[in-house]
């Protein structure tokens, strides 16, 4: 992947983490389900499919975005995943 590419891809998916993170209507009900006594996992995926103007996006070869994996196959998780789920008050365990 272009690395151009790659850094303004990492950037939207920096935005869509940093508009959740700043959104009083998600803290607010996630806040009332901790009130309730329950915990909140939240878990969002976005797929971002990408081709280059003029092309017919169904036939394009261009990969799908996937999350990059840390050597146990899990997810790999981000200093900015992580300020994102402390924002939420979700801690990681482990």
């Amino acid at each position: 992947m272009d690395e151009r590419l790659k850094q303004l891809l990492q950037d939207l998916g920096n935005a869509i983490n940093e508009s959740l993170s700043n959104s009083e209507s998600i803290a607010e009900a996630i806040g009332e389900i901790k009130k309730a006594g329950y915990n909140v996992f939240l878990v969002l995926e976005a797929t971002i499919a990408y081709c280059k103007e003029g092309e017919d996006p169904e036939e394009s070869s261009a990969p799908l975005s996937e999350l990059e994996k840390d050597s146990s196959g899990k997810p790999a998780i981000t200093e900015q995943d992580e300020k994102f789920l402390h924002s939420l008050k979700i801690r990681l365990d482990g």
